[in-house]
């Protein structure tokens, strides 16, 4: 399964007590903070992974993480329902399969296979992931 890394610049303050601030450079408003360096990037994972399931819920284009290096620069992975969702449908968009498509192949309803793409619903079985990578022939785990 392809890793979604996204840069996140993380700041630190110390003006009216040490906080730290950080933001995601391949988004318009994705940013948050914390007190600690751990809490601001948990906190950031929370943001990107809400930032994302934003995005897919309105069918908008994911930006492919941009490649950014320096001494404030985390790379920040989303939810893995995310990123399992991001990965399926790229994959099956890549193959030129519609949702319809592939749910006829794995003999499952259409509905039932677009909540695999959302990942507020995605919940897959070990054995459903097995399905889709016999299907289409790749490895997701």
């Amino acid at each position: 399964m392809k890793e979604f890394c996204y840069p996140a610049k993380v700041t630190h303050h110390n003006d009216d007590g040490e906080y730290y601030t950080i933001d995601f450079p391949d988004f318009t408003y994705c940013f948050s903070d914390g007190e600690t360096l751990e809490e601001t990037l948990k906190n950031g994972r929370e943001a990107l992974t809400g930032i994302l399931k934003c995005m897919i819920e309105a069918d908008e284009t994911i930006p492919t993480p941009s490649k950014l290096t320096g001494k404030d620069i985390h790379y920040i992975s989303p939810d893995k329902s995310v990123i399992f969702a991001l990965e399926l449908k790229m994959i099956r968009l890549a193959k030129g399969i519609t949702q319809k498509e592939i749910a006829d192949m794995l003999g499952i309803k259409y509905q039932q296979y677009q909540k695999y793409e959302n990942p507020a619903k995605a919940n897959p079985t070990l054995k459903t992931i097995q399905k889709f990578e016999k299907v289409l022939q790749v490895n997701l785990i």
